[in-house]
């Protein structure tokens, strides 16, 4: 891989959030608050797809579950549901032990030897996720990461004629009636392009832009993209696939979930998998920290080689010492006109 002499010393760990940070699904809170039964409520979505093809109706299956919401919202089920209340709820969002306090810990990895506080590793912690936007920014584990891709609603659209109005007012009473984002398992691996060029962090960067491998903000070989199942497949691909690590989790109550693990290990999906404990003992948090560092003692080597070839150093003046100069003077010989007894 071509380096740079002060570029790509970032490391992203990308989350994905259902049981992998969690144990169960974001929305759950939400239901709780509104006395939905959730198990209902997923079972009707899991069953869109077919009953609308019956009916003659093609829906996509990536956006049942945001459709459905959102007629759970028409039906009054949810009250006058708004993005404001979607953040209150994941305030509700109970985490898998260890979090989020392993998220500022992992931090301290790429600082724990000198070499890598030289040359100024840092790393950044990304969640990907098919849920709700707001309901991450909501949660407790928000303020420890530096971006979150997830579905989004639209409040209040614009209505026909609005390019000829004034600025509207934007209502307290706002309700989201509209799918403004979907990130689905496969559009996932967009998020992972945009942060591999950084094009969330400098806008004028597009994500189909032909960016060189040297001049990404975040390289796929800088990467750690862990997540629990066989849903991420086309990010563990595309992670895997440029270099990077891969690393997948199972709730230690579901047996089922670690032999779905184990086949993606033997699948040659990850490279590794272990509970959904990030407690700093446990097998996951030693994991990450064993390849955070092997991350960086390949960015510390590729560019301390990347010093060495593209430097010189300057010439410079040579005082010989006095046994240096004795032998330059007798490989040299006797002057001319010398005798010698």
């Amino acid at each position: 891989m071509a380096t740079t002499l002060f570029t790509q010393n970032i490391i992203a760990c990308i989350w994905d959030f259902d049981k992998t940070l969690i144990p169960g699904y974001m929305q759950a809170p939400l239901f709780r608050r509104h006395g939905i039964d959730e198990a209902t409520f997923w079972a009707e979505t899991n069953a869109l797809v077919e009953n609308y093809r019956r009916r003659g109706y093609q829906l996509s299956g990536e956006i049942s579950y945001l459709n459905h919401l959102l007629t759970y919202v028409l039906a009054g089920k949810f009250g006058r549901l708004n993005n404001r209340q979607l953040r209150a709820c994941g305030a509700d969002i109970a985490f898998y032990p260890g979090l989020p306090g392993f998220f500022d810990l992992a931090k301290t990895y790429v600082a724990e030897k000198p070499e890598y506080r030289k040359h100024e590793i840092k790393l950044e912690h990304y969640i990907v996720s098919t849920g709700l936007a707001e309901m991450v920014r909501g949660s407790a584990i928000a303020p420890h990461v530096d971006g979150i891709w997830g579905c989004e609603f639209i409040e209040n659209p614009l209505q026909p004629g609005f390019l000829k109005q004034g600025e509207m007012e934007i209502t307290a009473d706002a309700v989201i009636a509209q799918i403004g984002m979907v990130i689905d398992n496969t559009t996932k691996t967009r998020a992972l392009f945009e942060i591999n060029k950084g094009t969330n962090k400098n806008a004028a960067i597009e994500v189909n832009a032909n960016v060189k491998p040297e001049d990404r903000r975040i390289p796929f070989p800088n990467m750690l993209y862990i997540a629990d199942g066989p849903s991420d497949i086309p990010s563990f691909s595309v992670v895997k696939g440029g270099g990077g690590r891969t690393y997948g989790v199972y709730n230690p109550e579901h047996h089922g979930e670690f032999e779905q693990n184990d086949r993606l290990l033997q699948a040659g999906r990850i490279h590794g998998y272990g509970p959904a404990d990030y407690t700093p003992a446990s097998s996951t948090a030693r994991w990450l920290r064993m390849h955070l560092h092997s991350i960086c003692d390949r960015i510390v080597n590729d560019r301390e080689q990347a010093v060495a070839q593209k430097t010189t150093k300057p010439p410079r003046h040579l005082n010989a010492t006095p046994e240096e100069e004795a032998a330059r003077k007798a490989a040299k010989g006797p002057k001319q006109g010398t005798f010698l007894e």
